[in-house]
């Protein structure tokens, strides 16, 4: 039995990401030693029939958390805002687990590689949203040029989900942390923490990015063990686009030393004349060469 696991979900929406992600798993040899599992949250029985010779494992996503029903109807994807605090009650055989959105697909090995070695002493693997070439962490409201109103989305979504001062204003300017990639240990003490926060940031709060902010509050609040991963390891393309080396074929960094990413994220989307990559594979933005010029391209899987 393979001790690590690659767990991603998805619906009938986003099927052709997810296979996406998929193919770019098992493109890298050293996928072989590695088990892909998926949570469905609403996939079509034809898209469930067509994954299931190409991944280990699919099992339905529930409800791991009671939710008000007026808050998640016709809503299934919103399960993967609780079920991925939960990944070793779906699939316990694993020792280590790498969560990946289906947004998001794998470019370089040496990310993965990374992930599963800070999972271990039960740390929790993961990437923060800054690196060089971020700009803005947080927005404030300058009132009168004296008085500050803090907008950073961990203190709008605290504030918002009914969490006390003290804790709120100790996130509101701290880098966010992104859930859409990381890696624990099935016996990390992480778990229970992270389910812990996260019943109460489901109780007032909305679903979606509950889990984000429970996660947020569990490092720093409650000082669970981590491993801050680079950025490469989790490359948010809405906040910083990458450049494009095209003798190595390959999507980099967009500063020195230009290291080749290693898993190109798309969360919140591309936009190009409303137009969405994620959904649309015609969509391509301008990226600028190691040499200087500018192409048009898709971030996409597979996409030239």
């Amino acid at each position: 039995m393979k001790s690590k696991a690659i767990v991603t979900m998805a619906d009938a929406n986003y099927f052709e990401l997810l296979n996406e992600l998929i193919d770019s798993i098992k493109t890298h040899k050293e996928s072989e030693d590695v088990s892909i599992c998926i949570l469905d949250a609403g996939l079509s029985e034809k898209q469930i029939n067509f994954l299931k010779n190409k991944v280990y494992k699919i099992k339905k996503a529930n409800w791991d958390i009671e939710i008000p029903g007026y808050k998640v109807v016709g809503k299934e994807w919103l399960k993967s805002q609780v079920s991925r605090a939960f990944l070793p009650n779906y699939f316990p055989e694993f020792d280590k687990y790498l969560w990946i959105d289906s947004d998001a697909w794998v470019h370089s090995w040496s990310a993965i590689d990374l992930y599963f070695r800070a999972c271990d002493d039960g740390k929790l693997g993961i990437t923060q949203s800054i690196g060089p070439g971020y700009r803005i962490m947080s927005k404030v409201k300058w009132l009168l040029g004296k008085v500050a109103i803090i907008k950073s989305q961990n203190y709008k979504h605290a504030k918002a989900s009914g969490i006390e001062d003290s804790i709120s204003r100790k996130l509101a300017f701290a880098p966010h942390i992104n859930i859409g990639v990381f890696s624990l240990k099935k016996n990390s003490k992480c778990w229970e923490v992270w389910q812990k926060n996260l019943k109460k940031t489901l109780s007032k709060g909305k679903v979606f990015g509950s889990e984000g902010l429970a996660i947020n509050i569990a490092v720093y609040h409650d000082n669970v063990e981590v491993e801050f991963l680079p950025l490469k390891c989790n490359w948010i393309t809405s906040h910083l686009l990458p450049k494009y080396d095209t003798k190595n074929d390959s999507f980099v960094e967009p500063f020195l030393p230009n290291e080749k990413i290693g898993i190109i994220h798309l969360a919140a989307g591309l936009w190009k004349n409303n137009k969405d990559m994620r959904l649309n594979k015609d969509v391509k933005v301008e990226l600028k060469t190691l040499e200087g010029k500018k192409i048009e391209k898709s971030l996409r899987f597979g996409i030239k």
